[in-house]
Formats: structure tokens, sequence, C-alpha cells
């Protein structure tokens, strides 16, 4: 069994490969890739136009990844968070959220992070491994069975860091937006990244259609320092020069993460701070209202701290909103995820 391969591993130019590989026609490739990504069968015998020979042939080659639930749970505003069995005595979690625009689904990256800021429940639980880009696509196939729904947005800001990922997650993102399998359009997928320097300027060469979010929280190096320790590698200045960099090659808006935690990150200073480090970029603020974790030791600011922010930056030319908060009596809000064990 440790000899075969996820079949969800392989974007479609590589599966093409793979049967070439196996003395077969690229466009059976393409049936099989649109059966597993477009259809979302659980086996190879539910291919009904591949021939039993190729179907055999397959089996013997490739499994199909498929995720058990161990944990489902809803919030009271209809968020709901799965937490997922992915097969190794390793467990990550999934949120579904409901907007007005359709079902966006937030997955996770990797099984635990090595990141540490301080604000995220995945702090100081130790880093596994990176999901392949099939454990990440199985993510959006599990919860579209589960919920016999279809998925219409993505963003990768679950458990881990995306651009520490960064191979895997690129083909993920090459999976979901083919249009012989998932077919979510680019500009439906967003990205989130504490701030991997060298790999926002690969990103950028890229070229890719989808929505980088960028995750700031401070306006100072000290600061940012002591809640994102990633900081001390890469600091502010060197930040929002890749960030430049990658506004002026792809022609993208950046968006801007800040969660406001009280007496720490919440005051006018900060305000005034962020409009003159942004001031010029094509860019947009989403202020989070900071998520208490367990053994955290920031606080949520006021609401009336959090509006005043904002306020201040939309009227010193920097477009600002407040992330809606769903699923915080779960713990599926903003920081609140973690990796379960599978025992649990």
């Amino acid at each position: 069994m440790e000899n075969k391969k996820n079949i969800k591993d392989y974007n479609l130019d590589e599966l093409k490969k793979e049967f070439e590989n196996l003395g077969e026609k690229p466009y059976r490739a393409e049936q099989v890739f649109k059966w597993i990504f477009e259809a979302n069968v659980t086996s190879f015998d539910e291919m009904t136009n591949i021939s039993f020979k190729l179907r055999e042939k397959l089996k013997q080659n490739y499994i199909i990844c498929i995720y058990k639930i161990i944990k489902k749970q809803e919030s009271k505003d209809g968020t709901k968070k799965y937490l997922f069995n992915i097969g190794d005595d390793n467990a990550i979690e999934t949120v579904l959220m409901e907007y007005k625009y359709g079902k966006s689904l937030c997955v996770s990256s990797q099984i635990g992070c090595k990141m540490g800021c301080k604000f995220c429940a995945s702090t100081g639980i130790p880093f596994v491994r990176n999901l392949t880009s099939g454990e990440i696509v199985e993510q959006i196939l599990a919860v579209q069975r589960e919920e016999k729904i279809k998925i219409s947005n993505v963003v990768l800001m679950g458990i881990g860091e995306p651009l520490d990922n960064y191979n895997n997650v690129l083909n993920a993102i090459k999976i979901m937006n083919n249009q012989k399998g998932l077919n979510i359009g680019a500009r439906h997928i967003s990205l989130s990244t504490s701030g991997l320097v060298p790999k926002i300027y690969d990103l950028a060469n890229e070229k890719l259609q989808c929505t980088l979010s960028i995750s700031l929280h401070a306006t100072t190096d000290e600061k940012r320092s002591s809640m994102m320790p990633i900081n001390n590698k890469y600091n502010i200045e060197e930040l929002l020069k890749a960030c430049k960099y990658y506004i002026e090659t792809t022609g993208k808006r950046i968006s801007f993460e800040y969660a406001l935690a009280k007496e720490e990150n919440d005051n006018e200073e900060d305000a005034k701070r962020l409009v003159k480090l942004l001031k010029g970029m094509l860019c947009h603020v989403n202020l989070i209202p900071i998520n208490k974790i367990e053994n955290g030791k920031y606080d949520k600011s006021s609401n009336e701290n959090i509006i005043k922010f904002r306020d201040y930056l939309n009227d010193h030319g920097i477009v600002a909103t407040i992330r809606r908060e769903l699923g915080p009596d779960i713990e599926a809000a903003c920081g609140q995820l973690r990796k379960k064990e599978v025992k649990e």
C-alpha cells in the first residue's frame, strides 16, 4: 500500500505523463481527472467509461485519498468545522463558511506549523509534515461529499504556513483551478502568509490571479517580532518591499491582515504608522478582532477601538474593513484552528 501513489497529488499535465508511462493515451488521463475532481468518486470502480483493464492497472499503482470525518461541529451562525483523519494517525481541521457570494472553505496546508505566531492556536504544536497537493485538495472534496454542495471560494488560511509548503500549495491551486476538475476560479482562491519574503518574490513571478493576504498585525519591528517570530528573519521593511514587487509584477491588490489586540496594536499611533507604511500601495486592510486562545496573552480590542481604527484608516486613504467573525463558539474563527490528535 505504501508504494502506491495518491492520484489526487497530480495536476492534469502530470497525470498525462503518468498515463504515458503506463502506456495509456493522454485523453484517458483527462477522463480519470474529471472522475476524481469533478465527479468526486471514491473508487476506481465508479469510473464507468474506463476499461476494466485500466481500472485494475490504476488500482495496482494508485490510491484515491479519502478523508474520514472524526468530528463535525456547527456554529450558531452556520459555520461548520471538520476534524479530518488524514490516514496516518494525524488530523487537520477545515472550516466551511457561508457568505452571500457562496460557500467558502478555509483549508490547512501543513500538519502543525513552524511559525510560532503568539496569537494563533497552532503555536506550540509540533510540526509534523507538509500536506501533499492531493491532501490539500481532498479537504474540498470531502466537504463537498459530506454536504452535497459546490465550494465556490477557497482560503489557504488554516493550519500551517502555505508558503512553507510552496510546491505542494501551488500544485493544489493548479488542481483547484483546472476547468476539467474543481473549476474554482483563481480570483476565488486566497493564500495567506506570515511573511516568507523569498517565497513572496517567487509567487509574484508565477503571476497567478489568486489573492495574496499578508499577516502584518503590527506597525513596528519590536511589536511584530513579539507577536510573530518570523519578523526576526524578515522585518517589516523587507516584507513591504516584497509586497510592492508583488503588486508591480502581478497588478494585483494585496490584502493586509491586521488582528487587533487590546492595548497592544489598536491605538491611534498604530493607525497612523499603518497609514504611513501602506500609503500609495494597491492594498486593502482586513481588520480582525483577535480571538482569545488557550494560554494566549492577547485580548480582543473593544468594538469602539476597532471601529475607530477602521475609520481612521479609511479617512486617510487606506481602504479598511472589519472581518465578520464566524464560528468563534466552536473555535473555528481566525487563529483558533489547531491540530488535534486522532484519538480525541
